[in-house]
């Protein structure tokens, strides 16, 4: 787009507030994961893929509920976030799911390995898991139908501004090749 458009401006303007909010969304996410708890014991850590899971549905229902869904949503606006201060509309979507998943992923674990020198905080592989998955299922059902939202309504553009980029702006200037000094 050219840089009078409103929808440069716009563009800067969701990034700007994407990246606020992101900020916002990571400090929330750090003072629960990383803060240190007082509590009179701590289990040990849990480095076997769904075996919190099981042992969450062995509990009952609403335990379960309550540990898996707060797990699938501590990161999950990070799928929606992610892309959104990265302001690109024209991608490939696998492309964009992969990208936001892996940092998903990294964040998830970069906070499982600070939790190691928190009192109080245990490490949980499924919790990197279920953060994950958080993270991919909330850009697949958010992501893919804003972005087409955003480029159905950039592509109505006022007529003036469709006439300006129309309108040549002259040959290209030619520039003679300078020879090789001797």
């Amino acid at each position: 787009m050219r840089q009078g458009s409103g929808g440069r401006g716009a563009a800067i303007r969701f990034r700007a507030a994407g990246g606020v909010l992101l900020a916002a969304h990571l400090l929330v996410v750090a003072w629960i994961t990383l803060r240190p708890l007082d509590v009179p014991w701590v289990s040990a850590a849990n480095l076997e893929p769904l075996a919190g899971i099981k042992a969450d549905l062995e509990r009952g229902p609403e335990q379960a509920a309550r540990q898996i869904g707060g797990a699938l949503l501590l990161l999950a606006p990070l799928g929606v976030l992610l892309p959104l201060v990265g302001g690109r509309l024209d991608v490939s979507r696998l492309a964009s799911l992969a990208r936001t998943v892996a940092a998903g992923a990294l964040l998830s674990l970069g906070i499982e390995l600070l939790q190691t020198g928190v009192p109080g905080q245990v490490v949980d592989v499924d919790s990197l898991l279920l953060n994950t998955l958080g993270v991919a299922l909330a850009h697949v059902a958010v992501v893919p139908a804003a972005r087409a939202r955003l480029r159905r309504r950039s592509s109505v553009r006022p007529r003036a501004a469709r006439l300006r980029e129309e309108t040549p702006q002259g040959a290209t200037p030619k520039i003679p090749r300078v020879g090789i000094a001797p």
